[in-house]
């Protein structure tokens, strides 16, 4: 079992591992006794399902719920959980905690189909998917456990973020508080796989090779032996060797894999990814809810910010949504206590703060009947600053648009350029990517998000743009959005645009950092996106470049918050690799996941910035 969630784990999706953190299983036993139920769903699957009562039976408790597809473990009535919930102050709390396995995954009847597509008017009871096996499930708890109070809650990260999503289209009237966290919502535009058409093909990789294999029945982690291996110390080695996209399925996936195959198969934005969006269907919600993310989440933070943002622009202001969004990495709200990522110390417990402050309360509120919700629309924690804020609407208010511009020779201004026909040009060589990170790491990591970013700086194929050094603190909270004037001598390219933290040369160092870096000087990234080109009119009719042509690549990168601080300087870095977290672009217009090895090609890159061809990118200054 251990052996098959450590290759879940790596694949940096597996969630329910974050409510199994807590040395023994002592408190869970004293206070919880446990049940296994399959529960019936209107079409005749069964889905497993595990339950946890309290042993006071002195009151009625509500239900908190997570369901899931990296299972439920451990099994058996008698093999209890390390802890409940998740965070501890959940667990003392005290509520009835189920757990379940979706269906066709682990001990689940039926046949699992990823991001299974949302039915908007089912005509019969075979007509299935995650909302109604939600109130299915939700229907047989509140009629059959004994003591429960008929209000339930769901919560979950990742993919069981997605499932927590799913319950809000028409939600069983005894579903009263969602939180969805981390929640996968688009796999070709935002999340997980692919990022603006590009695929992320190092967390593709190393998520399939698990998780896509097939189950052949109903079985534990235990008996779960067939996941793929694969070697390789230095993944960006590994992936270069690896060469085009149809070597994976050649030397790894062979016929076993099928959302490989469909994912290959589908290399725009078509109706099998459209399919997948939940977002469309949040639509006359009941349930309150709070969406959490963390803005630097290497898988899911667009899947945070744009669920929030469709049950805000989708439903009627009476309708109780918030957000929370902190200094975190995926799942990380519940995972240590917040205070250090990477190199960068936050200044307190932001982790703990959430869990008790915001996590807690919300439950408690809306399940209990218990506290004063005291929760802003948005909750936000401004990096940076290292600050709470709270905002009556996200994006705030309270902010004004502004335009950082290239100039030559490097600079980054709020001016825009006025000299004529100015550009900076150089080689772009899929065959020698820009790495995502300084170093040699088996694995992707996830400091990748906020790491130091000098390595790259160095490199002729990276263009760098700063300001002078900053007078006053600037404060941006929500949209970045970038607006390349540019050109190649192919016909396809990617572009890479990364938000950068220039610390003073001088800096102090007041605070320590785990690994004690010394931040003078520090680039730290504050937000990095790419873009596939060929998609820069339409995701789902790609056009080529024409050769030589100026050519404007516009698109949004995920919200940030952040404070670039009196003495710190802004910098923007434009690339055309991102390696091997992304995979290469060929460069020549074509279908990628049909490439071969012989397609990939050099070419020249101009990125204008002059008076008729103004690069720039925008952003969200927070007034005071």
């Amino acid at each position: 079992m251990k052996k098959s969630l450590l290759l879940i784990g790596l694949a940096l999706w597996c969630t329910l591992t974050f409510a199994q953190s807590l040395p023994d299983t002592g408190y869970v036993r004293d206070h919880y006794t446990k049940m296994e139920k399959y529960i019936t769903m209107r079409d005749g699957k069964r889905l497993f399902t595990s339950i946890y009562l309290p042993k006071d039976q002195s009151k009625k408790y509500p239900i908190i719920m997570t369901r899931t597809p990296y299972t439920v473990a451990p099994y058996g009535e008698n093999a209890y959980k390390r802890s409940l919930g998740q965070n501890q102050f959940l667990e003392k709390e005290g509520f009835i905690f189920v757990y379940q396995d979706v269906r066709g995954k682990w001990m689940s009847e039926g046949e699992f189909v990823d991001v299974r597509p949302h039915i908007e008017n089912k005509k019969s009871n075979k007509e299935v998917d995650e909302s109604s096996d939600t109130y299915d499930t939700i229907d047989w708890l509140v009629k059959n456990l004994p003591n429960n109070n008929g209000k339930v809650g769901i919560e979950g990260i990742s993919y069981p973020g997605f499932y927590s999503t799913a319950s809000l289209p028409n939600a069983h009237p005894a579903l009263k508080a969602v939180s969805p966290q981390a929640p996968v919502t688009d796999w070709f535009i935002g999340d997980d796989f692919h990022h603006n058409g590009a695929l992320f093909q190092m967390d593709a990789f190393a998520f399939i090779t698990s998780f896509g294999v097939p189950r052949p029945k109903p079985i534990t982690p235990a008996q779960f032996k067939t996941a793929i291996k694969f070697k390789g110390k230095d993944n960006y080695k590994f992936y270069l060797e690896m060469g085009a996209l149809p070597n994976f399925k050649k030397h790894y996936f062979g016929d076993s894999v099928k959302f490989w195959d469909n994912m290959m198969a589908h290399p725009t934005y078509d109706s099998f990814w459209k399919d997948m969006n939940i977002r469309p269907h949040l639509k006359n919600i009941t349930p309150a809810t709070m969406t959490v993310g963390g803005f630097f989440d290497a898988e899911d933070c667009f899947g945070a910010l744009h669920v929030f943002e469709a049950l805000e622009k989708q439903n009627p202001a009476s309708h109780k949504n918030m957000l929370v969004m902190g200094p975190w990495f995926h799942g990380g709200w519940e995972r240590g206590d917040g205070q250090f990522f990477g190199d960068q110390n936050f200044g307190s417990k932001t982790s703990l703060f959430f869990e008790e402050n915001v996590e807690l309360p919300f439950f408690k509120y809306y399940l209990k009947g218990e506290g004063e919700l005291d929760l802003p629309k948005a909750t936000i924690f401004i990096s940076g600053s290292n600050e709470w804020k709270k905002f009556n609407q996200w994006p705030p208010k309270n902010t004004i648009e502004k335009t950082l511009y290239f100039h030559a020779n490097g600079k980054l201004s709020f001016d825009a350029p006025k000299t004529v026909e100015n550009f900076d040009e150089y080689v772009s060589d899929p065959n020698a990517p820009v790495p995502y990170q300084n170093g040699i790491q088996e694995r992707r990591t996830r400091e990748y998000m906020l790491d130091d970013q000098r390595f790259a700086e160095r490199r002729p194929d990276v263009k760098v743009y700063q300001t002078d050094t900053l007078k006053n603190d600037i404060t941006l909270t929500g949209p970045v959005i970038a607006d390349l004037l540019t050109s190649t001598t192919g016909t396809d390219a990617d572009y890479v645009v990364k938000l950068i933290d220039v610390f003073p040369e001088n800096y102090p160092n007041p605070t320590p950092n785990p690994k004690n870096v010394e931040m003078a000087g520090y680039e730290m990234l504050v937000r990095g996106e790419v873009f596939r080109g060929k998609f820069r009119n339409s995701f789902e009719k790609p056009e080529p470049f024409v050769p030589g042509k100026v050519t404007e690549v516009k698109y949004h990168l995920p919200d940030v918050a952040h404070t670039f601080r009196k003495g710190h300087r802004i910098m923007i870095q434009v690339q055309n690799s991102w390696f091997p977290l992304v995979d290469r672009n060929p460069q020549m217009f074509e279908n990628i996941n049909q490439a071969k090895d012989s397609d990939f090609q050099k070419a020249t890159i101009r990125i204008y910035h002059d008076a008729q061809n103004k690069s720039s990118v925008k952003v969200t200054v927070l007034e005071d």
